[in-house]
């Protein structure tokens, strides 16, 4: 297996064994420790809630039946036989059992049976602060019930003395019916939210966990080499984003791929042809097929080539340089000097094809700051290109114009033109149209590049603008100096 298609399955297999695997059990557990969580902790606050509610409702009765029923028995208001009726009644509303009983513990009245004429009945034990410093206590009380039972306490005073109390059970069979009836609902909302999150998990499958897995596949076929694979994520958030990016990527790293070979083709065919005509050359007059008054000729010929070969690398030793980041030496100078003096070297060449260089430069100074050595350069290529193409007795024109901070630098001319076809790429490495190939048989294809890469190093931009059988027209800004500004107030 190659090294790219097991990376590949590796980060598909993670996305499968770790990223989605992770979310569902993560889900699960979820809802394992909400159901264990209701079944425990939340049913034992809710049986808690209960009891107490249940304990403080028990105890306001008991305290009222303490303040009226109690109290009109013990001061002979009423007779047990009347607050004995009264208290069942109420017992039976509230589903509960009310006992008086003295501090002694003997039982003077219940709610749920009529004590016989002359029967004693005695809780034995019975210890009003069994509650400790409540009004309530859980159990079978003192031994008087077979079930556990919650007794509600409160004291019958009177003459600033306590003469009985008002006992109210309930049994807590009862009360664990209500707390599991409000449990159930805990439950059901448990299972409600479980299901909402379900739907979660859906949402996250859809929208995280399938385009994570397109995503993946993409990589995995990129990182197999086949860059033409592609994909598309209708999404607008981060993952559509990180699809987009990954696309561009893989777009990016196959145009890459695609210079590189055409880079590698072109250098090899531009190498090639001037190596094949010095090798020819020279094996020809060595062998004697040319003759010897011709030697001088030829060697002339073979000179021309190898300075073609000369000025190709050194054309590819710059790119190389300004690729790895360009370093630039600003200073302020006088464009219109440096326009004056690059145009001067010409002379001889214009002359030989009968051309005039214009110049109509904007004031007798125009201070850029810049890097001078490299701005030369870009316009030697410049008024170099424009001769080359410029008809027999035509005119160049270099002119400069300002413009806010910027100065502008046009070299034109009216020669042959570039169609427009060819326009978006005569600023790539080798390119030739097929305009210039018939005139630039010396020409490398990277003059233009050298250019582009100069001026955008200045973070400044240059364009064209060209009509085939009328002429080219170069316009590159540069910064205006601050010197200008001050001359300027």
């Amino acid at each position: 297996m190659s090294r790219p298609g097991f990376l590949a399955g590796t980060l598909e297999d993670g996305v499968k064994r770790t990223l989605y695997l992770k979310f569902l059990i993560a889900y699960v557990l979820f809802g394992v420790f909400g159901f264990i969580a209701v079944g425990t902790v939340i049913s034992n606050m809710t049986l808690e809630h209960c009891r107490r509610q249940r304990a403080q409702n028990l105890y306001s009765e008991a305290t009222q039946i303490a303040d009226t029923y109690a109290t009109d028995l013990y001061n002979s208001d009423a007779t047990i036989s009347t607050v004995q009726r009264q208290l069942t009644d109420l017992a039976r509303y509230m589903e509960a059992t009310i006992w008086i009983i003295n501090p002694s513990g003997q039982l003077v009245i219940d709610s749920s049976r009529e004590l016989a004429q002359g029967e004693e009945i005695i809780v034995k034990g019975f210890d009003p602060t069994v509650t400790g410093g409540t009004f309530m206590v859980v159990g079978d009380f003192f031994g008087t019930f077979s079930e556990e039972e919650l007794s509600v306490f409160a004291p019958i005073t009177g003459d600033y003395k306590v003469r009985a109390y008002v006992v109210i059970h309930t049994p807590m069979s009862a009360i664990r019916v209500e707390a599991n009836e409000l449990l159930n609902i805990s439950y059901i909302l448990l299972i409600i939210l479980f299901l909402l999150s379900a739907i979660i998990l859906i949402f996250f499958t859809e929208l995280v966990y399938i385009p994570l897995r397109k995503v993946t596949t993409a990589t995995e076929q990129y990182a197999a080499g086949n860059m033409a694979y592609k994909f598309s994520l209708d999404s607008d958030d981060e993952i559509g984003y990180l699809g987009a990016a990954v696309s561009y990527m893989a777009g990016e790293i196959a145009r890459s791929e695609d210079d590189q070979r055409k880079f590698i083709a072109n250098v090899s065919h531009d190498f090639r042809s001037p190596l094949t005509s010095i090798r020819g050359y020279l094996t020809a007059m060595l062998d004697g097929t040319i003759p010897q008054e011709m030697h001088e000729h030829y060697l002339q010929v073979v000179l021309n080539e190898t300075e073609r070969l000369t000025k190709l690398t050194n054309g590819l030793l710059t790119l190389n340089n300004l690729g790895g980041g360009m370093m630039l030496d600003k200073a302020d100078f006088d464009i219109n000097k440096i326009i004056r003096d690059t145009a001067a070297s010409f002379e001889g060449t214009c002359r030989a094809k009968t051309l005039a260089i214009e110049m109509v430069l904007t004031d007798e100074e125009m201070i850029v700051n810049a890097d001078m050595g490299k701005i030369q350069q870009v316009l030697y290529n410049l008024i170099d290109n424009a001769i080359k193409f410029s008809h027999n007795n035509s005119v160049i024109k270099v002119e400069t114009t300002e413009k806010k901070n910027k100065i502008f630098v046009s070299v034109k001319d009216s020669g042959i033109g570039i169609p427009k076809e060819d326009q978006k790429q005569i600023f790539e490495r080798f390119y030739k149209s097929d305009l210039s190939r018939g005139k630039d048989k010396k020409g490398t294809g990277l003059g233009l590049s050298i250019v582009k890469e100069i001026i955008r190093a200045h973070g400044e931009n240059i364009n064209v603008i060209s009509t085939v059988g009328v002429g080219t027209e170069f316009v590159f800004s540069l910064p205006k100096a601050k010197v200008m500004d001050e001359t300027d107030v």
